[in-house]
């Protein structure tokens, strides 16, 4: 059963024209009309919730997960100071996993095809304004049907400007809202939507600076009442083109080449953009109050290769169900809440997401969403609770592909099944070579719990 909220007035809030420097934001923000911030505010029952999704990023991408390949050390710094998941799964390609993590249900029940989130579906951003909380996304949408064929009933209304409205957010600064066609670039001189309009950009634009500033106007603007902030971040998806951070920037003509060496800037440059977020937050007088969560949508684009600290080579799998294209980061911030330092082999996937961020901020899901998902606060927070035993995921995801074609497993932290009945000891066959066709009574007792698991999905 869909529920299908009624969306309230939505407020404009003002163009950014370029890129504003962190420095200058709390000034900007008061000449837009928000006050500045005169100290800490006093802690409040319900916290603000900053949810960042990374844009083919796996686990891999990051120091903390011992790669040697990149340099993220405000990542770093928010695992080192909140905790860590080793086990946090996603779908393989970015709507799949957009569709599951907005609603809580694994995608057998509510993906209808790339590029397409059905509008009568209820999101977090839905759930959380209703409860109160302001209410912002920035960054990449491709939710409108812009994926599919002209004559497929889903296409109608790929070109509605204003269709993140209806599913619960407040203000939104989007690329890729109109994606069927002319969707335009997401880093220099971007093609931008803020709230259902366009704005104007120019070649020294960096779309993520745009939605990095929009994020920062949002929580000095909303600082005295709880928010939600959704950063499905454009970065470090392919075209691997120059930062403004990269030597080539300064030659225009480079900022739309795409080399793959590129990606290691990029992955720099999505850190330090978090990095901003932080300092954002706590130049608002809001970061004791505020839990913030950072994933990846999928594994990383197949032509990138990362070294690991360790000597491992990691090849990224994005669009496959190997680890390599559904293992991602999972980073957990909320000071004085979640302890520092902590790491865990708990098992997470993407259904988990919204009962998760509903439990933070004391919001009961209505029964009838029947969720997949469960909420793992009590682990972030050190309280007792029932750990999932196993993940699922459903896919047929790609371009071209058919519900007919899907492909299902079941797993846990070392051994996984698919429908087909194929068993990998994950732990010693990361790449899925070689299937456990009878194995010994611990490969037997795995099958077996795995094999309920699917039941147990099934009987939904």
């Amino acid at each position: 059963m869909r529920l299908h909220l009624s969306c309230p007035a939505f407020p404009s809030v003002p163009d950014f024209l370029g890129h504003v420097l962190f420095a200058a934001t709390v000034a900007v923000s008061t000449l837009f009309g928000a006050a500045p911030s005169a100290g800490p505010h006093p802690t409040r029952d319900r916290p603000n919730i900053v949810l960042i999704l990374a844009d083919d990023l796996g686990y891999e991408g990051l120091g903390v997960y011992g790669s040697a390949s990149y340099e993220t050390p405000h990542l770093d710094q928010l695992a080192a100071t909140g905790i860590r998941f080793n086990h946090c799964y996603a779908q393989p390609i970015c709507t799949a996993s957009r569709v599951q993590l907005m609603t809580g249900l694994y995608n057998q029940r509510n993906y209808e095809g790339f590029g397409y989130l059905n509008p009568d579906e209820t999101t977090f951003g839905t759930l959380l304004r209703e409860a109160g909380y302001a209410t912002c996304i920035a960054g990449k949408w491709q939710l409108n049907g812009g994926g599919m064929h002209a004559d497929d009933p889903h296409f109608e209304g790929w070109d509605d400007p204003n269709r993140p409205f209806a599913f619960g957010f407040d203000e939104f600064l989007l690329w890729q809202v109109n994606s069927r066609r002319d969707q335009g670039e997401r880093y220099a001189n971007p093609r931008l939507l803020k709230n259902g309009h366009e704005i104007p950009t120019n070649p020294s634009s960096y779309g993520p600076d745009l939605f990095g500033d929009f994020v920062l106007d949002f929580i000095n603007r909303h600082r005295d009442r709880p928010f939600f902030v959704y950063y499905p971040m454009a970065l470090p998806h392919e075209p691997f083109v120059p930062t403004p951070a990269s030597d080539d920037w300064a030659d225009e003509a480079l900022r739309y080449d795409d080399k793959t060496e590129r990606f290691a800037d990029m992955v720099s440059y999505m850190d330090q953009i978090v990095g901003r977020i932080v300092a954002g937050l706590e130049s608002a007088g809001v970061r004791e109050n505020t839990l913030i969560i950072f994933t990846g949508d999928n594994g990383t684009h197949a032509t990138i290769t990362s070294q690991m600290s360790d000597g491992r080579s990691i090849h990224g799998a994005k669009g496959l169900m190997t680890d390599g294209g559904t293992r991602v980061p999972l980073i957990c911030n909320w000071p004085g809440r979640i302890a520092s330092g902590e790491v865990t082999d708990d098992l997470v996937d993407f259904s988990d997401f919204l009962p998760t961020l509903l439990d933070a901020a004391g919001v009961a899901p209505p029964a009838a969403l029947a969720l997949d998902g469960q909420s793992f606060l009590p682990r972030l927070l050190g309280q007792p609770y029932a750990a999932r035993e196993w993940v699922f995921s459903h896919y047929w995801g790609q371009r071209g592909r058919t519900p007919e074609g899907a492909q299902e497993f079941t797993r846990n932290q070392r051994w996984k099944l698919y429908d087909d009945g194929r068993l990998y000891d994950i732990a010693r066959d990361p790449l899925e070579q070689t299937s456990v066709a009878n194995g010994d009574a611990e490969a037997v007792a795995a099958r077996k719990r795995l094999e309920q698991a699917f039941s147990s999905v099934r009987g939904r």
